[in-house]
């Protein structure tokens, strides 16, 4: 499973979304800023915070609890 976490910098959603993560116990994951980055900017906008398992090609989208982070996951 390769989890990505698409984020922006000085984000309160992005700070509660790690939070979840980390109540969900959510398996290591690599962040992503999108600020700067056209493509992942027109990609994810005003999605973001977006989880995305790379390996099953599906996104888990904000708002999201720890319930919903390991429904994902299964």
């Amino acid at each position: 499973m390769r989890l990505r976490l698409y984020q922006r910098d000085d984000c309160p959603l992005c700070d509660a979304a790690l939070a979840v993560l980390a109540e969900a116990r959510t398996p290591d994951f690599e962040p992503v800023w999108i600020d700067d980055d056209a493509a992942l900017e027109a990609r994810f906008g005003e999605r973001v915070p977006v989880l995305r398992d790379e390996d099953r090609d599906i996104e888990l989208d904000w708002p999201f609890d720890a319930d919903a982070i390991r429904a994902f996951l299964r």
